[in-house]
């Protein structure tokens, strides 16, 4: 369906100064404008506001049937007929001709041009004669890389610009006839190219193919010509013996086909590549990609064939890569990325727009009220002309190249009106007798004629067309030309001034609240989008005015959305998000009542301010629109409310109005755990410290930590990045810290809060700085071990924790807070905490003068140690501020040492600090392959230091008889007696001794 608007695309007007009636016309580059007839070429430069200026003229070979200008390298290609013969040829460094008997230079393609004629063709324009086998048709240039392509009867020749360089300073433009594309089966009618894509149509038939160079071989590829079978020439419904019939006799109808990618190369059109290229420079392509092929059969059902049911106007059309706003304009025009590709075509009542890159997909079919003589195709507009009408629809390559670029484009963050939307007029200018058109940056180049009749430029017998056995194309000579042709220049105008006219038009559907007022909104944003992605072609200026248009545009789709309840009023979101404006003006601008006064909120808008809540922006919302926000969400969405209130734009809210809304949900079914807990959050703001107590006292603790789960923000906001606690996670660190770390600790389950935000939450609230770790923090963690957390690190935990524990014993600083768990309880709750060796006990119970305030903190780092899963060695580095001097710093290391089996160190060091210790150690580490030293190295040491005797003599004479029990039972009476010292004293060993030598006959 196409919708008709009638707004004001066209802008000034002006008439072409050309001396004879056009024959061929075309434009291009930045100013300029070709216009043939018989033999001369008339070039004008057309600029701005200003009166189009003849720029020189130049003679042909002979009479003009086709004309293409190439931006790049600025020439013009011309097909020229004299005495029935075809010529092709470029004129090149036309600028340069100031007169139109000034000398020109002719040379043939490839011809090698020496030095000394260098200023000779520095000054004057050259022709470049191109010879070929067969009689051309058609031409194309390629908009990016400005090689020619030329149709022929049956083959397609391509034809490479390439620069012959004379000397340092200067180089020629030539060609070199690189590729020969032989086609069987169609005769091309008009071509079109664009970076390897081709596109050729014939009176009924369309087939684009794209050409393929091999990247992984390059151009070391020995060329095979690549042959496509030809499936459907024996499977069309036709017998042999049919198509020998005289085609005077009978008319042969094929059906309508559209076969889209590979399914294309059963079309029964061969195609057959030959590379004919000398130059290594120039691209080689060795492969051939079928993406479309399209037949249409002619309307037969009026039983009279019509001559003028034929396809017309193709046109291949590039998108280019937008780049960086802040990218050099020379060089973005230099270096074009084709970003998207589409292919137009058009039959005389309905035209066809398909999307090529990538995927083939039909965009957009054009109904015309009338029939169509030509069209063009441009990224903004499609502008058709009939007989008395120069019409301009929409299209919708703006919003196919934006998803090419950002295929995520339709999320929450931004959005695209969709391709599939429908297409409309947006003028029907009348121009009476229309006969051409053709277009070129802001320039619709018109052909006008009183005379009624068309003068066709194909003309075959009608039964012709339905086969594609056609093999020639003729073109009929002009009569001599009459009065009351005009030739004009209508300037599109800008943009911007376009798209201020149609939000305006869209002010007349805004209080019906229809979707047409969406559509023309749409309509204006790709508008507006379509300019801003052929950014090259910008000034500074003008595109800051674009991308003003850009962000209100997108206001504007945002209030549509945000106002109607359609099934789209999701993209409110987006669109405000693109539209650059704060909360507070869009509630400003969402101001809606209704009839009988009362005020209704679409869902469109409460999902923006929902999700922008929700996305905790750094916005404060006034008190006034704070209440406005909560009366909306009572009234559209109130089991939201909680949601709402917890937010940090809502910082400014009345508690006493937002208590009066939450008491209105209580009976409403809503979950009474989050209400519960947003009223006391509300109560803390009021300052009512009886009623938080009750609301905090009307649900278990594990209820509670359910609600802080269902929303973390009545704990935890973050405002510019930084974590901000909220009152109530103050008020819970004085009056009940455990719920508090428990709460955190189901947020980090649930993936609420990461680790690292955890930290940093519990460092603000209780006001440490970075290098000091309050007890809660400390809290947290060995809740984190007891719960085990899946995305914690172990290692890097009890790192945490043993570092916290060293610095509080080597600073003898004790906890700011009373800890929430014991050792004890860590210990029965936690296997990464073992339980503490007994010598450990008797080592510590040694110290009489132990500091009571800071045991846990050893009891709990001696725990760790003693645990199975902890990394002693990344440890040691640790230890140093923690003095051996101590014995909690003793037990520390010793045992550190111990879980690294450096034993007969440790023995040394119990021996010399805590003798008492020294058994209990040696029963509870000494055993298996370590039972051995307690012969070879307590004993010797025990004997050693008794001998020496001294005030610890009775300790070491104790821990000797304890030994020497263990050794008796152990070993046999040699070995025993080996181990013993030799200047011992008998009567002290004799028991053991008579032990050791009974103790096999008591077996």
């Amino acid at each position: 369906m196409v919708q008709l608007y009638n707004l004001h695309p066209f802008g000034s007007q002006q008439v072409v100064p050309c001396k004879l009636e056009p024959e061929r016309f075309c434009g291009g580059g930045r100013d300029a404008l070709f216009v043939a007839a018989g033999c001369k070429v008339e070039a004008f430069a057309v600029a701005g506001q200003e009166l189009c200026q003849p720029r020189c003229a130049f003679s042909t070979l002979g009479r003009v049937l086709c004309l293409a200008y190439s931006e790049a390298g600025d020439y013009l290609a011309a097909i020229e007929e004299k005495n029935k013969a075809t010529f092709l040829r470029a004129y090149v460094n036309w600028r340069s001709k100031r007169t139109e008997n000034c000398r020109v230079c002719i040379r043939m393609v490839g011809h090698k041009v020496e030095a000394p004629f260098s200023d000779t063709f520095r000054d004057q324009m050259s022709i470049i004669e191109m010879p070929l086998s067969e009689a051309p048709l058609c031409i194309s240039c390629c908009p990016v890389k400005g090689d020619l392509l030329v149709g022929c009867t049956n083959k397609l020749v391509l034809f490479s610009l390439k620069y012959q360089i004379i000397s340092e300073e200067f180089s020629i433009l030539d060609f070199e006839r690189s590729l020969i594309i032989h086609i069987d089966n169609i005769v091309p009618v008009e071509i079109s190219f664009c970076v390897g894509y081709v596109a050729l149509m014939s009176d009924l038939e369309v087939l684009i193919v794209k050409l393929e160079s091999d990247p992984k071989t390059g151009e070391s590829v020995n060329y095979q010509p690549l042959k496509i079978n030809n499936p459907m020439k024996q499977t069309e419904g036709i017998s042999n013996e049919t198509l020998q019939l005289d085609s005077d006799d009978f008319v042969i109808c094929q059906k309508p086909v559209e076969l889209l990618g590979e399914k294309s190369s059963q079309s029964g059109v061969s195609v057959t590549l030959e590379s004919t290229g000398l130059d290594d420079k120039t691209i080689k392509y060795y492969h051939v990609q079928h993406l479309l092929y399209k037949r249409f059969a002619p309307d037969i059902s009026s039983l009279v064939l019509s001559d003028d049911i034929k396809l017309h106007s193709l046109q291949l059309l590039p998108i280019y890569q937008t780049g960086s706003p802040t990218t050099d304009r020379k060089k973005l025009s230099q270096e074009k990325e084709l970003l998207s590709l589409f292919c137009f075509f058009s039959l005389p009542h309905v035209g066809y727009l398909y999307m090529v890159v990538k995927s083939v997909e039909l965009m957009s079919v054009y109904q015309y009220p009338e029939k169509s003589q030509q069209a063009v195709l441009t990224p903004q507009f499609l502008h058709v002309i009939t007989s008395n009408n120069l019409q301009c629809f929409t299209v919708r390559c703006s919003a196919a190249a934006a998803r090419e670029e950002d295929p995520y484009v339709d999320t929450t963050l931004k959005a695209c009106p969709p391709v599939s939307m429908d297409v409309c007029a947006l003028r029907i200018q009348l121009f009476i007798g229309l006969k051409a058109i053709c277009h070129f940056k802001n320039h619709i180049i018109l052909l006008t004629k009183a005379d009624p009749e068309a003068i066709p430029e194909r003309r075959e017998p009608p039964k012709r067309l339905l086969s594609r056995k056609g093999t020639n194309v003729k073109f009929k000579t002009p009569p001599v030309a009459e009065a009351g042709w005009n030739l004009y220049i209508v300037d599109t105008i800008s943009p911007v001034q376009l798209y201020k006219e149609m939000v305006d038009y869209s002010n007349t559907y805004k209080t019906a609240k229809t979707q047409s007022c969406i559509h023309l909104l749409s309509e204006a944003h790709l508008l507006v989008r379509a300019a801003l992605m052929d950014a090259s072609q910008l000034e500074p200026g003008e595109k800051a005015e674009l991308l003003e248009a850009f962000k209100e545009s997108c206001g504007h789709l945002g209030d549509c959305y945000s106002r109607l309840d359609t099934q789209y009023s999701h993209l409110a979101l987006p669109y405000y998000k693109m539209s650059g404006l704060s909360m507070a003006e869009v509630l400003t601008r969402a101001d809606w009542p209704l009839e009988d006064g009362s005020q209704k909120y679409e869902r469109g808008l409460i999902f923006y301010i929902n999700h922008s809540l929700d996305e905790n922006l750094d916005e404060e919302l006034s008190e006034e629109l704070a209440a406005k926000v909560v009366q909306m969400f009572h009234m559209a969405e109130p089991k939201q409310l909680p949601h709402i209130l917890c937010s940090p734009s809502m910082k400014n809210i009345n508690p006493v109005t937002a208590m009066n809304y939450l008491s209105k949900l209580d009976t409403s079914g809503f979950s009474s755990i989050l209400v519960t807990l947003t009223k006391a959050a509300m109560a803390l703001k009021m300052g009512d410290l009886d009623r938080h107590r009750n609301e905090m006292k009307s649900h278990p603790e594990m209820k509670l930590v359910c609600g802080f789960i269902l929303e973390p923000r009545l704990l935890i906001q973050q405002r510019r990045g930084q974590i901000i606690p909220t009152e109530l996670a103050v008020q819970l660190k004085d009056t009940q810290p455990g719920l508090l770390v428990a709460s955190v600790l189901g947020l980090q389950k649930n993936n609420k809060i990461g680790i690292e935000e955890a930290d940093s939450f519990f460092k603000v609230l209780c006001g440490k700085d970075k290098d000091t770790i309050p007890q809660l923090l400390v809290d947290l963690w060995e809740a984190q071990l007891v719960a085990g957390l899946p995305d914690v690190v172990l290692q890097e935990l009890f790192f945490k924790l043993t570092s916290q524990y060293i610095w509080r014993l080597s600073k003898m600083q004790p906890p700011d807070t009373i800890p929430l768990r014991t050792s004890e309880d860590l210990i029965n709750a936690c296997s990464h905490y073992g339980l503490i060796y007994p010598w450990v006990n008797v080592l510590i119970s040694s110290d009489s003068l132990a500091d009571k305030s800071y045991t846990e903190d050893l009891s709990k780092l001696q725990s760790l140690i003693c645990g199975p899963s902890f990394d002693i060695a990344s440890i040691i580095p640790f230890l140093e501020p923690l003095s051996e001097d101590t014995i909690a710093g003793l037990s520390v290391h010793v045992l550190c040492r111990t879980r690294l089996k450096e034993y007969e160190q440790c023995i040394d060091t119990l021996l010399e600090r805590c003798p008492e210790a020294i058994i209990p150690y040696a029963n509870h580490e000494l055993k298996e392959e370590n039972r051995t030293l307690w012969w070879k190295k307590l004993l010797p040491e025990l004997c050693h230091r008794v001998k020496c005797g001294g005030e610890k003599g009775q300790l070491y004479l104790s821990s000797l008889k304890e030994t020497l029990s263990v050794v008796a039972v152990e070993l046999e009476l040699r070995d025993f007696l080996n181990v013993l010292p030799e200047d011992g004293t008998a009567a002290f060993f004799l028991p053991y001794l008579l032990y050791c030598s009974r103790k096999k006959s008591l077996t």
